[in-house]
Protein backbone atom coordinates (compact mmCIF):
# COMPACT_ATOMS: atom_id res chain seq x y z
CA UNK A 1 0.00 0.00 0.00
CA UNK A 2 2.84 2.27 1.05
CA UNK A 3 4.59 2.14 -2.40
CA UNK A 4 1.77 2.72 -3.97
CA UNK A 5 0.63 5.57 -2.46
CA UNK A 6 4.09 6.88 -3.51
CA UNK A 7 3.58 6.51 -6.41
CA UNK A 8 0.67 8.05 -6.99
CA UNK A 9 2.16 10.87 -4.84
CA UNK A 10 4.91 11.30 -7.33
CA UNK A 11 2.45 11.44 -10.84
CA UNK A 12 0.41 13.50 -8.52
CA UNK A 13 3.67 16.24 -8.76
CA UNK A 14 4.88 15.08 -11.86
CA UNK A 15 1.61 16.16 -13.22
CA UNK A 16 1.13 19.66 -11.07
CA UNK A 17 4.48 20.91 -12.86
CA UNK A 18 4.00 19.81 -16.24
CA UNK A 19 2.54 22.62 -18.89
CA UNK A 20 0.20 21.43 -21.62
CA UNK A 21 -1.15 23.41 -24.32
CA UNK A 22 -4.02 21.68 -24.33
CA UNK A 23 -6.67 23.45 -27.30
CA UNK A 24 -5.94 25.50 -30.51
CA UNK A 25 -9.53 26.82 -30.40
CA UNK A 26 -9.15 30.69 -31.09
CA UNK A 27 -12.47 30.82 -28.36
CA UNK A 28 -10.32 30.23 -25.65
CA UNK A 29 -8.88 34.13 -25.52
CA UNK A 30 -11.94 34.90 -23.56
CA UNK A 31 -12.36 34.32 -19.82
CA UNK A 32 -10.72 31.96 -18.25
CA UNK A 33 -10.28 30.31 -21.56
CA UNK A 34 -11.60 26.85 -23.18
CA UNK A 35 -13.20 25.01 -20.23
CA UNK A 36 -11.23 21.47 -20.78
CA UNK A 37 -12.59 18.54 -17.88
CA UNK A 38 -15.92 17.03 -19.15
CA UNK A 39 -15.37 14.01 -16.49
CA UNK A 40 -13.70 10.73 -16.76
CA UNK A 41 -13.50 8.86 -20.09
CA UNK A 42 -16.43 6.59 -19.33
CA UNK A 43 -18.67 9.12 -18.24
CA UNK A 44 -17.47 11.74 -21.76
CA UNK A 45 -18.10 8.61 -23.52
CA UNK A 46 -21.89 8.80 -22.99
CA UNK A 47 -22.02 12.81 -23.67
CA UNK A 48 -20.07 13.68 -20.44
CA UNK A 49 -22.99 11.76 -17.96
CA UNK A 50 -22.24 11.15 -14.29
CA UNK A 51 -25.85 10.31 -12.56
CA UNK A 52 -24.39 7.25 -11.30
CA UNK A 53 -21.84 5.87 -8.65
CA UNK A 54 -19.96 2.79 -8.93
CA UNK A 55 -18.05 0.51 -6.91
CA UNK A 56 -14.60 0.36 -8.76
CA UNK A 57 -14.69 3.30 -11.18
CA UNK A 58 -14.96 7.12 -10.45
CA UNK A 59 -17.26 9.87 -11.02
CA UNK A 60 -15.53 12.97 -11.10
CA UNK A 61 -18.21 15.08 -12.41
CA UNK A 62 -20.32 14.45 -8.71
CA UNK A 63 -18.65 13.67 -5.25
CA UNK A 64 -21.31 12.04 -4.10
CA UNK A 65 -20.19 9.21 -5.47
CA UNK A 66 -17.05 8.47 -3.46
CA UNK A 67 -18.76 6.59 -1.34
CA UNK A 68 -20.32 4.36 -3.55
CA UNK A 69 -16.43 3.49 -3.97
CA UNK A 70 -15.68 -0.61 -2.72
CA UNK A 71 -12.45 -1.14 -4.17
CA UNK A 72 -9.37 1.78 -4.06
CA UNK A 73 -9.21 3.39 -7.82
CA UNK A 74 -6.33 4.69 -9.13
CA UNK A 75 -7.75 6.53 -12.42
CA UNK A 76 -5.48 8.28 -15.16
CA UNK A 77 -6.40 10.10 -18.45
CA UNK A 78 -5.60 11.78 -21.51
CA UNK A 79 -7.32 12.96 -24.66
CA UNK A 80 -5.94 13.89 -28.35
CA UNK A 81 -8.36 16.36 -30.56
CA UNK A 82 -7.69 16.37 -34.01
CA UNK A 83 -9.28 19.94 -35.42
CA UNK A 84 -10.32 21.48 -38.75
CA UNK A 85 -10.59 25.16 -38.72
CA UNK A 86 -12.19 27.49 -41.10
CA UNK A 87 -14.06 30.85 -41.65
CA UNK A 88 -15.51 32.24 -44.65
CA UNK A 89 -11.76 32.66 -46.53
CA UNK A 90 -9.37 30.33 -44.69
CA UNK A 91 -9.24 26.85 -43.85
CA UNK A 92 -6.46 24.65 -41.27
CA UNK A 93 -5.83 22.02 -38.81
CA UNK A 94 -4.78 21.61 -35.67
CA UNK A 95 -3.50 18.96 -33.26
CA UNK A 96 -3.17 18.74 -29.50
CA UNK A 97 -2.92 16.55 -27.01
CA UNK A 98 -3.61 16.93 -23.07
CA UNK A 99 -4.11 15.21 -19.59
CA UNK A 100 -7.63 14.93 -18.98
CA UNK A 101 -7.34 13.80 -15.30
CA UNK A 102 -5.07 11.91 -12.54
CA UNK A 103 -7.31 10.84 -9.49
CA UNK A 104 -7.22 8.38 -6.87
CA UNK A 105 -10.59 7.21 -4.83
CA UNK A 106 -10.68 5.17 -1.61
CA UNK A 107 -13.42 3.45 0.19
CA UNK A 108 -14.03 3.99 3.93
CA UNK A 109 -16.73 2.12 4.95
CA UNK A 110 -19.55 5.00 4.21
CA UNK A 111 -17.35 7.01 3.60
CA UNK A 112 -15.32 7.97 0.55
CA UNK A 113 -13.30 10.19 -0.47
CA UNK A 114 -10.90 11.59 -3.70
CA UNK A 115 -7.94 13.42 -4.49
CA UNK A 116 -6.18 14.15 -7.48
CA UNK A 117 -5.22 17.05 -10.24
CA UNK A 118 -7.39 18.42 -13.28
CA UNK A 119 -7.14 20.67 -15.88
CA UNK A 120 -9.66 23.42 -15.12
CA UNK A 121 -9.28 25.50 -18.76
CA UNK A 122 -6.70 26.03 -21.66
CA UNK A 123 -5.65 28.82 -24.00
CA UNK A 124 -4.29 28.37 -27.34
CA UNK A 125 -4.53 30.03 -30.52
CA UNK A 126 -2.43 31.28 -32.88
CA UNK A 127 -4.26 33.98 -35.72
CA UNK A 128 -3.43 36.64 -38.46
CA UNK A 129 -5.08 39.65 -39.86
CA UNK A 130 -4.39 41.85 -43.08
CA UNK A 131 -5.74 45.07 -43.60
CA UNK A 132 -5.12 47.80 -45.99
CA UNK A 133 -4.80 51.41 -44.48
CA UNK A 134 -4.01 54.56 -46.31
CA UNK A 135 -2.57 52.02 -49.35
CA UNK A 136 -0.45 50.33 -46.86
CA UNK A 137 -0.46 46.69 -45.93
CA UNK A 138 -0.75 46.67 -41.72
CA UNK A 139 -0.71 42.78 -40.32
CA UNK A 140 -1.43 41.48 -36.54
CA UNK A 141 -1.09 38.32 -35.60
CA UNK A 142 -2.21 37.21 -32.34
CA UNK A 143 -1.33 34.45 -29.90
CA UNK A 144 -2.01 32.85 -26.68
CA UNK A 145 -1.27 30.09 -24.45
CA UNK A 146 -0.99 28.70 -21.03
CA UNK A 147 -3.40 26.88 -18.93
CA UNK A 148 -5.20 26.32 -15.07
CA UNK A 149 -4.86 23.84 -13.30
CA UNK A 150 -6.89 22.78 -10.21
CA UNK A 151 -5.75 20.56 -7.17
CA UNK A 152 -9.13 19.00 -5.48
CA UNK A 153 -10.16 16.77 -2.32
CA UNK A 154 -13.62 15.16 -2.06
CA UNK A 155 -15.16 13.82 0.67
CA UNK A 156 -18.89 11.56 0.42
CA UNK A 157 -21.24 9.97 2.86
CA UNK A 158 -23.89 7.16 2.45
CA UNK A 159 -27.01 8.41 4.35
CA UNK A 160 -28.41 4.98 3.64
CA UNK A 161 -28.22 2.61 0.68
CA UNK A 162 -30.81 4.96 -1.61
CA UNK A 163 -28.81 8.51 -0.75
CA UNK A 164 -24.88 9.70 -0.51
CA UNK A 165 -23.84 13.17 -0.01
CA UNK A 166 -20.30 15.00 -1.16
CA UNK A 167 -18.41 17.69 -1.73
CA UNK A 168 -15.11 18.75 -3.27
CA UNK A 169 -12.53 21.68 -2.55
CA UNK A 170 -10.04 22.78 -4.95
CA UNK A 171 -7.23 24.88 -5.59
CA UNK A 172 -7.10 26.84 -9.09
CA UNK A 173 -3.81 27.79 -10.48
CA UNK A 174 -2.28 28.88 -13.66
CA UNK A 175 -0.27 31.31 -15.67
CA UNK A 176 -2.10 32.65 -19.00
CA UNK A 177 -0.09 34.82 -21.64
CA UNK A 178 -1.85 36.71 -24.50
CA UNK A 179 0.56 38.37 -27.41
CA UNK A 180 -0.68 40.87 -30.20
CA UNK A 181 2.04 42.06 -33.10
CA UNK A 182 1.19 44.72 -35.23
CA UNK A 183 3.43 44.96 -38.36
CA UNK A 184 3.03 47.65 -40.95
CA UNK A 185 4.95 46.40 -44.02
CA UNK A 186 6.76 49.60 -45.16
CA UNK A 187 8.47 49.52 -41.80
CA UNK A 188 11.47 47.18 -40.18
CA UNK A 189 10.39 47.94 -36.57
CA UNK A 190 7.36 45.85 -35.54
CA UNK A 191 4.98 46.50 -32.14
CA UNK A 192 4.61 43.81 -29.56
CA UNK A 193 2.12 43.70 -26.62
CA UNK A 194 2.49 40.95 -24.45
CA UNK A 195 -0.23 40.27 -21.39
CA UNK A 196 0.30 37.77 -18.45
CA UNK A 197 -1.85 36.63 -16.00
CA UNK A 198 -0.76 34.62 -13.01
CA UNK A 199 -4.47 33.09 -11.79
CA UNK A 200 -4.68 31.51 -8.16
CA UNK A 201 -8.14 30.87 -6.12
CA UNK A 202 -10.35 28.43 -4.66
CA UNK A 203 -14.05 26.35 -5.68
CA UNK A 204 -15.78 24.15 -4.45
CA UNK A 205 -18.57 21.79 -4.96
CA UNK A 206 -21.62 19.81 -3.39
CA UNK A 207 -23.20 16.88 -4.76
CA UNK A 208 -26.36 14.74 -3.97
CA UNK A 209 -26.93 10.65 -5.49
CA UNK A 210 -30.22 9.19 -4.64
CA UNK A 211 -31.35 5.64 -6.10
CA UNK A 212 -34.18 4.06 -5.69
CA UNK A 213 -36.34 0.67 -7.32
CA UNK A 214 -38.67 0.75 -9.27
CA UNK A 215 -40.68 -2.48 -10.53
CA UNK A 216 -38.23 -3.77 -8.17
CA UNK A 217 -36.10 -5.40 -11.86
CA UNK A 218 -35.07 -1.37 -12.32
CA UNK A 219 -32.74 1.49 -11.11
CA UNK A 220 -33.98 4.85 -11.45
CA UNK A 221 -30.64 7.28 -10.72
CA UNK A 222 -31.07 11.47 -9.60
CA UNK A 223 -28.65 13.44 -9.69
CA UNK A 224 -27.87 17.18 -8.00
CA UNK A 225 -24.56 19.14 -8.12
CA UNK A 226 -23.88 22.84 -7.58
CA UNK A 227 -21.39 24.84 -7.41
CA UNK A 228 -21.13 28.81 -6.46
CA UNK A 229 -19.25 31.27 -8.00
CA UNK A 230 -15.40 31.13 -7.40
CA UNK A 231 -13.77 34.49 -7.50
CA UNK A 232 -9.91 34.29 -8.44
CA UNK A 233 -6.87 36.25 -8.15
CA UNK A 234 -5.62 37.55 -11.57
CA UNK A 235 -2.01 39.17 -10.85
CA UNK A 236 -1.63 40.99 -14.29
CA UNK A 237 1.71 42.11 -16.05
CA UNK A 238 1.53 44.34 -19.24
CA UNK A 239 5.09 44.58 -21.52
CA UNK A 240 4.88 47.06 -24.67
CA UNK A 241 8.27 46.31 -27.11
CA UNK A 242 9.37 47.38 -30.48
CA UNK A 243 10.96 44.32 -32.36
CA UNK A 244 12.34 43.11 -35.07
CA UNK A 245 12.22 39.30 -36.91
CA UNK A 246 15.42 37.66 -38.55
CA UNK A 247 15.52 35.74 -41.67
CA UNK A 248 14.99 32.59 -39.82
CA UNK A 249 12.00 34.35 -37.10
CA UNK A 250 13.96 34.62 -34.55
CA UNK A 251 12.82 37.79 -32.20
CA UNK A 252 14.88 40.77 -31.56
CA UNK A 253 13.78 42.75 -28.75
CA UNK A 254 14.81 46.20 -29.45
CA UNK A 255 13.57 48.35 -26.65
CA UNK A 256 10.70 47.62 -24.09
CA UNK A 257 8.91 48.78 -21.06
CA UNK A 258 6.55 47.41 -18.84
CA UNK A 259 2.79 48.97 -18.54
CA UNK A 260 1.28 49.25 -14.82
CA UNK A 261 -2.31 47.47 -14.96
CA UNK A 262 -4.24 46.77 -12.32
CA UNK A 263 -4.83 43.48 -10.62
CA UNK A 264 -8.44 41.59 -11.07
CA UNK A 265 -10.99 39.25 -9.72
CA UNK A 266 -12.05 36.96 -12.42
CA UNK A 267 -15.13 34.49 -11.90
CA UNK A 268 -15.75 31.20 -12.14
CA UNK A 269 -19.60 31.00 -12.73
CA UNK A 270 -22.08 29.39 -10.63
CA UNK A 271 -23.39 26.21 -11.91
CA UNK A 272 -26.00 23.55 -11.37
CA UNK A 273 -26.30 20.23 -12.71
CA UNK A 274 -29.28 18.10 -12.89
CA UNK A 275 -29.70 14.29 -13.66
CA UNK A 276 -32.37 11.79 -13.99
CA UNK A 277 -31.90 8.05 -15.47
CA UNK A 278 -33.29 4.75 -15.85
CA UNK A 279 -31.05 1.50 -15.83
CA UNK A 280 -30.47 -2.29 -14.68
CA UNK A 281 -27.77 -2.84 -12.59
CA UNK A 282 -24.91 -4.66 -14.58
CA UNK A 283 -26.61 -4.53 -17.93
CA UNK A 284 -27.59 -0.97 -19.48
CA UNK A 285 -28.81 2.49 -18.20
CA UNK A 286 -29.76 5.66 -20.14
CA UNK A 287 -30.26 9.29 -18.56
CA UNK A 288 -30.12 12.81 -19.33
CA UNK A 289 -28.43 15.75 -17.83
CA UNK A 290 -28.87 19.55 -17.94
CA UNK A 291 -26.91 21.84 -16.35
CA UNK A 292 -27.39 25.58 -15.93
CA UNK A 293 -24.11 27.99 -16.01
CA UNK A 294 -24.34 31.79 -14.98
CA UNK A 295 -21.76 32.67 -17.51
CA UNK A 296 -22.61 36.44 -17.98
CA UNK A 297 -20.83 36.30 -14.44
CA UNK A 298 -17.24 35.67 -16.81
CA UNK A 299 -15.00 38.61 -17.72
CA UNK A 300 -11.70 39.14 -19.50
CA UNK A 301 -8.66 38.67 -17.45
CA UNK A 302 -7.83 42.41 -18.81
CA UNK A 303 -10.56 45.15 -18.42
CA UNK A 304 -10.02 46.61 -21.91
CA UNK A 305 -12.90 46.43 -23.79
CA UNK A 306 -13.67 44.01 -26.25
CA UNK A 307 -15.57 44.91 -29.10
CA UNK A 308 -19.12 43.33 -30.73
CA UNK A 309 -18.15 40.53 -27.75
CA UNK A 310 -20.65 39.94 -24.45
CA UNK A 311 -21.38 36.83 -21.99
CA UNK A 312 -24.70 35.67 -21.63
CA UNK A 313 -25.89 32.36 -19.22
CA UNK A 314 -25.26 28.87 -20.68
CA UNK A 315 -26.51 26.03 -20.46
CA UNK A 316 -25.42 22.11 -21.73
CA UNK A 317 -27.98 19.08 -22.21
CA UNK A 318 -26.71 15.83 -22.19
CA UNK A 319 -28.23 12.41 -23.22
CA UNK A 320 -26.44 9.16 -22.67
CA UNK A 321 -26.34 5.60 -21.83
CA UNK A 322 -24.21 2.23 -21.56
CA UNK A 323 -25.24 -1.17 -22.27
CA UNK A 324 -23.51 -4.51 -21.44
CA UNK A 325 -24.41 -7.81 -23.30
CA UNK A 326 -23.30 -10.08 -19.98
CA UNK A 327 -21.26 -8.75 -17.85
CA UNK A 328 -20.58 -12.03 -15.72
CA UNK A 329 -19.66 -13.97 -19.12
CA UNK A 330 -16.87 -16.77 -19.14
CA UNK A 331 -17.17 -17.13 -22.38
CA UNK A 332 -17.53 -14.34 -24.06
CA UNK A 333 -15.17 -11.29 -23.69
CA UNK A 334 -17.14 -8.79 -25.77
CA UNK A 335 -20.48 -10.04 -23.95
CA UNK A 336 -18.11 -8.11 -20.70
CA UNK A 337 -17.55 -5.12 -22.65
CA UNK A 338 -19.32 -1.82 -22.00
CA UNK A 339 -20.81 -0.04 -24.49
CA UNK A 340 -21.60 3.37 -24.43
CA UNK A 341 -22.48 6.21 -26.58
CA UNK A 342 -24.47 9.83 -25.70
CA UNK A 343 -24.82 13.36 -27.29
CA UNK A 344 -23.85 16.68 -25.31
CA UNK A 345 -25.44 19.69 -26.52
CA UNK A 346 -24.44 23.14 -25.04
CA UNK A 347 -24.58 26.91 -25.61
CA UNK A 348 -21.51 28.02 -23.96
CA UNK A 349 -22.48 31.93 -23.18
CA UNK A 350 -19.86 33.48 -25.37
CA UNK A 351 -21.61 36.10 -27.98
CA UNK A 352 -19.71 37.20 -30.49
CA UNK A 353 -21.09 40.22 -33.32
CA UNK A 354 -24.42 38.79 -31.80
CA UNK A 355 -23.65 35.23 -32.79
CA UNK A 356 -23.99 32.76 -29.91
CA UNK A 357 -20.93 30.39 -30.01
CA UNK A 358 -22.08 26.65 -29.58
CA UNK A 359 -20.37 23.47 -28.74
CA UNK A 360 -21.64 20.13 -30.10
CA UNK A 361 -21.04 16.54 -29.85
CA UNK A 362 -21.54 12.98 -30.70
CA UNK A 363 -20.02 10.41 -28.55
CA UNK A 364 -19.33 6.51 -28.58
CA UNK A 365 -16.98 4.47 -26.18
CA UNK A 366 -15.62 1.09 -25.05
CA UNK A 367 -15.29 -0.05 -21.43
CA UNK A 368 -12.41 -3.19 -21.59
CA UNK A 369 -12.36 -4.63 -18.24
CA UNK A 370 -9.28 -6.15 -16.86
CA UNK A 371 -10.65 -8.02 -13.81
CA UNK A 372 -11.94 -5.12 -11.68
CA UNK A 373 -9.83 -2.71 -13.49
CA UNK A 374 -10.11 -1.33 -16.81
CA UNK A 375 -9.13 0.48 -20.09
CA UNK A 376 -11.83 3.03 -21.63
CA UNK A 377 -11.30 4.35 -25.07
CA UNK A 378 -13.64 6.91 -26.18
CA UNK A 379 -14.43 9.10 -29.54
CA UNK A 380 -16.25 12.29 -29.86
CA UNK A 381 -17.19 14.59 -33.19
CA UNK A 382 -18.37 18.12 -32.65
CA UNK A 383 -18.58 20.62 -33.98
CA UNK A 384 -17.79 24.87 -32.45
CA UNK A 385 -18.54 27.91 -33.56
CA UNK A 386 -19.56 29.24 -36.79
CA UNK A 387 -18.18 31.24 -40.07
CA UNK A 388 -20.82 33.62 -39.68
CA UNK A 389 -19.39 37.38 -39.72
CA UNK A 390 -15.87 35.68 -40.56
CA UNK A 391 -15.92 33.83 -36.94
CA UNK A 392 -14.00 30.37 -37.08
CA UNK A 393 -15.78 27.27 -36.97
CA UNK A 394 -14.17 24.10 -35.55
CA UNK A 395 -14.92 20.97 -36.83
CA UNK A 396 -13.07 18.44 -34.27
CA UNK A 397 -12.35 14.60 -33.18
CA UNK A 398 -11.18 13.57 -29.81
CA UNK A 399 -9.85 10.38 -29.19
CA UNK A 400 -9.94 10.04 -25.25
CA UNK A 401 -7.92 6.94 -23.20
CA UNK A 402 -8.34 6.26 -19.97
CA UNK A 403 -7.08 3.66 -17.02
CA UNK A 404 -8.58 2.69 -14.16
CA UNK A 405 -6.43 0.94 -11.96
CA UNK A 406 -8.61 -0.98 -9.00
CA UNK A 407 -7.36 -3.01 -5.88
CA UNK A 408 -7.45 -3.05 -2.41
CA UNK A 409 -4.68 -1.05 -1.14
CA UNK A 410 -5.41 -1.38 2.82
CA UNK A 411 -5.27 -4.78 4.06
CA UNK A 412 -4.86 -5.88 7.74
CA UNK A 413 -2.35 -8.03 7.76
CA UNK A 414 -2.93 -11.31 9.59
CA UNK A 415 -0.89 -12.99 12.01
CA UNK A 416 -0.17 -16.71 12.43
Amino acid sequence: MTKKLIVFVTLLFCVIGYSQEGTSSPYSYYGLGEVKFRGTQSSRAMGGLGIQGDSISLNLLNPASYSHLRLTTLAVGATSTFTNLENETEKGKAKRTGLDYLAVGIPMGKFGASLGVLPYSAVGYKLKSSTTIDGQVVEKSFTGEGNINKVFFGLAYSVNKKLSLGFDVQYNFGDIQNESIENNTSITLSGRERNTSRISGSSFNIGALYTTKWKEKYDIYTSFVFSPEARLNSTNERNLATVTFTGNGAEIVNDNIDIAVPNSKLSIPTKLALGLGLGEKNKWLIGSEVTFQSSSQISNRFRDEEADVAYKNSQKFVLGGFYIPKFDSYTSYLSRVVYRAGFRYENTGLVIKNKEINDYGMNFGLGLPLGYSKIDVGFEFGVRGTTYYNLVRENYFNLSIGLSLSDKWFKKRKID
